[in-house]
Formats: C-alpha cells, structure tokens, sequence
C-alpha cells in the first residue's frame, strides 16, 4: 500500500490464509479488452500536473542553511530492503547513497551520472549481460572506489538464496547467474540466468559491501546508523529522543557541491503539520487539503472574529472556531477557553503567512477493492456491475476539484499518465451505464423482490443541525456501532461532503507516510452533495439480498474517505446494490481486513512504478495454494487472478524489447481492468507546505528529489517562476 507514493518495490509480500473461491464465469475475456491496447501509437501523453518545487538555478541558492523535513517518524531501519522500512527509509538513501538510475519528472527511469558513465545490455546470447561503466570519481565516503565488490554483496544478499538474510523483496535479483569485474576496476559485468527486462531497477540504492557482505551486517548494522555512503548528505545521527535524522554534508562528495549544511528529517504526526509550520519545527511538510486551505487562507490575511472591547458573543466565536477547522473541544468551550483557542489559531495563521503550498500529484492512485473470494462479488458479472454503476469521474472531481488538480480518471492499474507504459484501457469494463449494470446483475440471478428488510441509516449530524439523542441514534443505526447502511430510506437524500459535516477545514489527510497499517487513500476536499436520484428495488437471489461490507478505517483523517465511500454507496443504490458501511480502527485495517480478506469492498492506494512488470506481479497474480494448504495471495488483497494476466507479465519480463513489453504491460492492464477486482478512481493530490524562500523543493511529482539542489533563495536573488503546466524530464 502506499502512504506517500513510495515505489512498489519498497512494498512487502503478505500471505493469506484465507480460502480462494472459484468465482470467475467462463468465457471471461470475451469482452472488447484489447481495444486500442495493441496499438504501437504512444498513449502515455504528459503527466496531469508538473511537479511544483519553486525551482531556480543553484546560483540563485544560498550556501549554508539546515532544511527542517517533516516525515511521520523516525525510520525503524535505514535499510531500505527490508521489511520494515518506509517513506523516511527511503529519503535518507536517495541523499546519502548510489542509485544506478532514478527517475525523472515523467517516471522513466534515468542513468545518474553521478555514479554512472553508461548502463547498457551488450549481449543476449546466450545469456543477458548487462554492463556497467561506473563514474571514475565515485568513492564510499571512506575513500574505496565504489566497484564491484558491492554490487556482488548486494546480489548475494537480496537473491533469495540465504535465508539467514532477513529481506523483504528479491524481485530480479534472483535471476541474476554471476557479477564479474569488467575490463577494469570501474567496470561491472552482470549476467543473468533469465532474460530480466527490468534490469534498470537494480542496485538503486546501492549500499556498500559492509552492510551487504553478513547477514549480521545486514540484518542488524544498518537499523540505526550508516557509517559508510556515497551520496551529497552523509548520515550524522539518528535521535530518537528529538525524533530527527540528522544528515550533514559529505567531505568526500565528488558532484556539485549540496547548497545545504545539513538536512533535518523530523517525525511530525500529520494532525500536528500546521502548527509545526508556524512554530518552526519545519520548513517543508507534507500536508493535507485542511492545512493547505489553513495556508492559502493566511496568505489572504482572513480577518478575526474578535470585536471591539471583547463584545463577540460566544455563539459567533462558536460558528467562526467550527468554520476554521478549530477543536471542536474549544469550540464547545466557554468564552474565556475559546477565545484563548482562536487566538492560538491566528497567531499561528500569521506565521503561516511565510508559507506556501506546493501542488502537484502524486505517483500514486486511490482505487475501489472488490474482494472476490466469496459472497456475491466471487461473481465476475456482479464485479463487472459495481464497475459499470461507477461515475469514475465524477468521484476524481470530488476529491481534486476542490484542490486546483486535474479531475482525471486513471485509466490504468499499471502506470499513470505520463509513464511509459500507461494507456486508458478502463473500456475493456466499460464506462458508467446504469442499464448495462442492472442487466449484467439480472444475469447473474440477482432479480428485484425476494426477503429483503429494510434496514434505516444512521444519520450524522452535520454542523448547525440538530443532534439526534442518544436514543434516536441508536434506533437509527439498529445498535450496531460504526455501521452505516445505504439503504430504501435514503431515497432522494443528498450525502453531506467532509467539508460540510465537519467545517471549512474539516478534511484530513488519511494516508502516514510509508507506514504498514495506516489508511492510504485520499485527501478531503470541500465536497458537494451528490445528486438525489431514486434507488433501484432492492436485489435478491436465493432468499438473499444483494447487500455488500463496505470496510473502512474510523481514525482522524478519514473524512475524504467517508465522503469518497458514501458517494460510491449512492451510485450503487441507483442499480439496487445496497451497502454497509463497517468503519474500523485504523491499526487493524490493513492487517484484520485488507490483507486477511474480511471485506467486500473498501478503499486504498498503489503507488506507480517504472517497473510494472516487476513491481505490479505480486498485486495482480492469480492466488495459488500454499505447502501449508493455505492460499497465497502475496499481495493481491482482491483475490482476483487469471493465469492470462500471469502470462502477459512473465512475458512483459522476459523481454528486452521495450516496445513490445510496454504492449504486453497495456495488453495486462486491460484483462485486469476485465476481471474488475478493483477499479482504479483518480491520482492522489500531492500538497506540501513550504518555507517561501526555500527553493528546489516541495511537490516533486514522480521525479527523485536533487538534494543537492536544495536551499534557500539567496538574498537578491530572482523568486522563482511559476509551476510549469506540465513535468519536464531534467537530471543531475
């Protein structure tokens, strides 16, 4: 799962041991999936947005300067091949160690020529050899030449061979036959057992030997600390008393010198970011859409409640505090603790007048999962009508609109507009049709009538209106706490967006970056309310209603979600499907109910991947028994497989034609948007506060960050200009 857009690799296997049920109809690829997919004609076209991160040139930087970066905690490990690392994980090993290749502003990968004079395949008879022809300048900041004993400390470690190694991925790796050294020091020869077209995600990072060489050294060494690198930063210390990740300059750095004394990387829970601005704490913070209206509002110099001689009646303070997203615990407050509580707040706005916000969208998109292990959605047709019922665009406008981003659909489970290999293959399921939904579930037996009860939803109360006593409230949800069912009496009610429940600030950000079990997903916009529209009759098969579990996470921030999940509800009703919505906590989300099974429908984020073919097999093979006589799903939380899908990607990989495996990665796509076990719904926004006068920073898109780039604007210097409309490819 993604919090912060990490790539896939990053991501772990997990193994369920719930049954497969056969489900899927005969005959399933008999739909038009292949329409436009085989086309050799280009489609990934430019990404939707251009990365935002006030780019100027390293003249106009200042030398010196710590740069304070938000991220949700201290790494458990700086070790970025295991199974515990996350987003913080990787930040420090883009700026202290080697990447053979990293990516650009459109998600390709790119040879850094820090580290690499040239990376190419010079043979593939009989064997793939890829050779490498390392920058002659590159030395570990112990003054070794970075060669190829490292490169065979890594494959060793991360080849699956040794189980004493605890990793947690071997993708490619594991067809590796032998490293030699080249024609000389500076020159790497890599030969596959298996042709391996991904080749290009290898070695990126690099670590040196010492931490690859043992599986003690492995295992243990690089938890806490990284005595040897080969980036801009080096790794000073890990405090974990201050909750900071300190990086200094490397002495021993051969490229453009970093504009930047250090970099500080300290853990801020998302809830707190705004503050954390205003205060100091940090100078760049990824953030949610609350916060960035917070900033944008700052900047606008939005007036105080507070009247002349403290005449404001506390019922204004009251409704000023509920609209600007202020606790509601002060806004209930008397006068005295709620003015002390707005004055925080607009001491804090005019600090924040020294921020602004970034925008872009990040290499990640949020999709709707339909488990089809069992129940109705084993049922390919019923998948297929869920797919159907589905206005994918109007849900990306809900979520993006309000944020000033392309309301694009994405079109793909297997790249995002303006990779390589996306193509819109979502006409292989179809587009929103009411009709065509209500016949594919009239085919699978779900008929109107049948011994369906009625069932109340439980209503919210929504700002100024009327709370329902506890009595009501109980009568309204049948005594089942956290559930909310879509059902006859919604007839003709609108859906109350986040942003109207819970004021003009009430939205929060649901994803932690790169951490196992929180909730990924979207941000909470403004919403509207969905148009009133009469629901279908109820469905039966059986003596059964056709009623799905729609499972998502209750903690702080799942707002968006509640919003995105109940205008989904509503576009369901309308074909006779009705839904409950089962809210859980957020530690138990991904691991009692994602990853074991225990849905039927629920919402999460992918991140994208320059290797979809290695990165995306795990999400989308075919589940097969274990030894143990469980099922291995790896990470296919949807259950949802075919042995065709399986095909494309082991060709996708064997192929070192990128022309055809681009084809076959499209060719994928479309079988899997076929089978339906999840339907991908819009990009995730990407917003991140920042320090005005800090440059080359911010919102980074797909592109890896240049650290070295980074800084404040010196004084004198041009400002930056404005985002460009779209990503451009630039490197080192």
């Amino acid at each position: 799962m993604s919090y912060d857009g990490t790539a896939r690799r990053a991501l772990t296997s997990r193994r369920s041991h719930r049954s497969l049920l056969a489900g899927l109809t005969a005959g399933a690829l008999a739909v038009p999936l292949l329409a436009g997919c085989g086309s050799d004609e280009d489609e990934a076209g430019k990404p939707l947005a251009g990365q935002d991160i006030a780019q100027v040139a390293r003249s106009q930087v200042a030398d010196g300067g710590t740069l304070k970066w938000a991220v949700d905690a201290v790494p458990e490990t700086l070790n970025t091949f295991q199974a515990d690392a996350d987003s913080a994980t990787t930040r420090v090993a883009q700026a202290v160690l080697p990447s053979m290749f990293r990516l650009d502003a459109t998600g390709r990968p790119v040879a850094d020529p820090a580290y690499l004079e040239s990376a190419k395949v010079i043979e593939t008879e009989p064997r793939q050899v890829v050779l490498y022809k390392l920058n002659q300048q590159a030395v570990w900041s112990d003054g070794r030449e970075i060669g190829a004993a490292d490169f065979v400390a890594q494959w060793r470690a991360l080849s699956g061979r040794n189980s004493a190694y605890w990793t947690a991925r071997n993708a490619g790796y594991d067809r590796i036959e032998k490293i030699e050294r080249g024609a000389s020091d500076l020159q790497v020869r890599v030969t596959f057992s298996r042709p391996y077209a991904d080749w290009k995600s290898l070695f990126s990072p690099l670590y040196p030997k010492q931490v690859t060489g043992t599986p003690d050294a492995f295992n243990d060494g690089a938890r806490r600390k990284l005595q040897v690198t080969a980036g801009p930063f080096r790794v000073e210390k890990v405090d974990t008393a201050k909750k900071d990740v300190v990086l200094t300059r490397n002495p021993r750095w051969w490229g453009r010198p970093a504009k930047l004394n250090g970099i500080v990387l300290h853990a801020v829970p998302r809830g707190e970011r705004a503050a954390a601005l205003a205060d100091g704490s940090v100078d760049l913070a990824t953030i949610d859409a609350a916060d960035a209206r917070r900033i944008d509002l700052a900047a606008k110099g939005a007036g105080s409640p507070f009247r002349g001689g403290g005449k404001t009646s506390v019922k204004t303070l009251r409704s000023w505090a509920l609209a600007h997203g202020i606790a509601s615990d002060g806004a209930k407050a008397g006068r005295k603790k709620l003015r002390k509580a707005i004055s925080a707040y607009l001491e804090e706005q005019q600090a924040l007048r020294g921020f602004d916000v970034r925008r872009s969208l990040e290499p990640a998109y949020t999709q709707l999962a339909l488990n089809g292990s069992e129940g109705p959605l084993a049922d390919e047709r019923v998948r297929r009508a869920v797919a159907r019922a589905l206005d994918r665009e109007e849900l990306a406008k809900l979520v993006l609109t309000p944020l000033g981003l392309p309301a694009v659909p994405v079109g793909s489970h297997l790249a995002l507009a303006g990779q390589a290999a996306y193509a819109d293959n979502s006409g292989a399921v179809g587009g929103q049709d009411t009709k065509e939904a209500q016949a594919l579930l009239g085919d699978a037996g779900w008929v109107p009538g049948g011994p369906v009860k009625e069932q109340k939803k439980t209503e919210k109360a929504a700002g100024p209106e009327k709370e329902k006593s506890d009595e009501e409230s109980d009568k309204s949800n049948g005594g089942k706490d956290g559930e909310y069912i879509v059902g006859e009496d919604d007839k003709g009610k609108h859906h109350e967006s986040a942003g109207e429940e819970r004021g003009e600030d009430g939205g929060k950000h649901l994803a932690q970056e790169g951490r196992q079990g929180g909730a990924p997903g979207a941000y909470a916009p403004q919403g509207t309310a969905a148009p009133a529209a009469a629901p279908a009759a109820p469905l039966a098969k059986d003596g059964r209603p056709l009623a799905l579990r729609f499972v998502l996470p209750a903690g702080p921030g799942s707002e968006t979600l509640d919003t995105v999940a109940e205008r989904i509800s509503v576009m369901l009703e309308r074909v006779g499907i009705r839904t409950t919505i089962s809210r859980v906590p957020d530690e138990s989300y991904f691991k009692d109910h994602i990853a074991s099974g225990d849905y039927d429908l629920a919402l999460y984020s992918w991140p994208a991947s320059a290797f979809p073919a290695t990165d995306a097999r795990p999400i989308y093979a075919k589940p097969a028994p274990a030894a143990d006589g469980s099922v291995n799903v790896e990470q296919n939380y949807t259950r949802v497989g075919t042995d065709q899908v399986d095909q494309l990607f082991d060709q996708a990989l064997a192929t070192l034609d990128e022309d055809e495996a681009r084809s076959l990665i499209r060719k994928a796509d479309a079988r899997i948007w076929a089978t339906a076990g999840s339907i991908p719904l819009y990009q995730r926004p990407q917003l991140v506060g920042a320090r005005k006068d800090l440059v080359n920073a911010g919102a980074f898109g797909f592109q890896t960050p240049v650290y070295e780039d980074m800084g404040f604007l010196r004084k004198g210097a041009k400002g930056p200009k404005a985002a460009p409309s779209s990503a451009s490819p630039s490197g080192r």
